[in-house]
């Protein structure tokens, strides 16, 4: 009689259990029953590593430029540490400020000291009144006796000003840039300066 009421007993305790079990997983949530196969998925339709991720942000940071800047950033840090001034100037001369760059670029490199043999100061090059420049004569005198003064042209934005104006007059009277630049540039250049400049420019865009 006892193993008779054992059997039963067991074999209820068995269904009891699974019957607990069926209940438990009919309550769990669904994220959890399916997260193999999310994972799985998500893995086939975007395998994206955190290698990738990274080089996607860093590229996007590199196209974006550092605060209120439009340069693109692979101009050399020696122009784009004058960003804000470049981008004042040409506004105020009617200029593109990758234009202004460029001849930066070309000129001095952005070394705000640089002087050149001939005389030619600062960021833009510009022929001050003084120093070596005082020697050049024109019909009627000094031929810079009007420009600013050599330490006057070693501040950035009184040199990036004056360069810009200087390249706006000769655009509004020659009608292009490639005029303009013709005659900012040394006489003995010729329009290869100009050409030198406007590469710079199409290729830093």
């Amino acid at each position: 009689m006892r193993r008779i009421i054992v059997i039963p007993a067991v074999f209820i305790g068995c269904l009891i259990v699974i019957w607990i079990g069926t209940m438990a997983a009919a309550v769990m949530p669904a994220q959890e029953l399916l997260a193999p196969t999310l994972t799985a998925r998500a893995s086939s339709d975007n395998p994206v590593d955190d290698a990738s991720t990274a080089n996607t942000v860093n590229q996007a940071e590199d196209t974006q430029p550092p605060g209120t800047c439009s340069l693109p950033t692979h101009y050399p840090e020696g122009i784009m540490q004058w960003c804000s001034l470049i981008e004042s100037a040409a506004e105020n001369a009617d200029l593109p400020a990758g234009l202004v760059a460029a001849v930066m670029l070309q000129e001095s490199g952005g070394d705000p000291l640089s002087y050149s043999s001939s005389g030619a100061v600062g960021l833009m090059q510009i022929m001050p009144r003084d120093g070596i420049a005082s020697e050049f004569m024109c019909i009627n005198g000094p031929c810079f006796a009007s420009r600013p003064t050599i330490e006057e042209l070693q501040d950035p934005a009184t040199n990036i000003a004056y360069g810009s104006q200087m390249l706006a007059d000769l655009y509004a009277r020659n009608g292009s840039y490639r005029e303009a630049l013709f005659r900012y540039g040394p006489s003995d250049m010729g329009y290869r300066y100009a050409d030198l400049v406007l590469n710079i420019w199409e290729n830093y865009q």
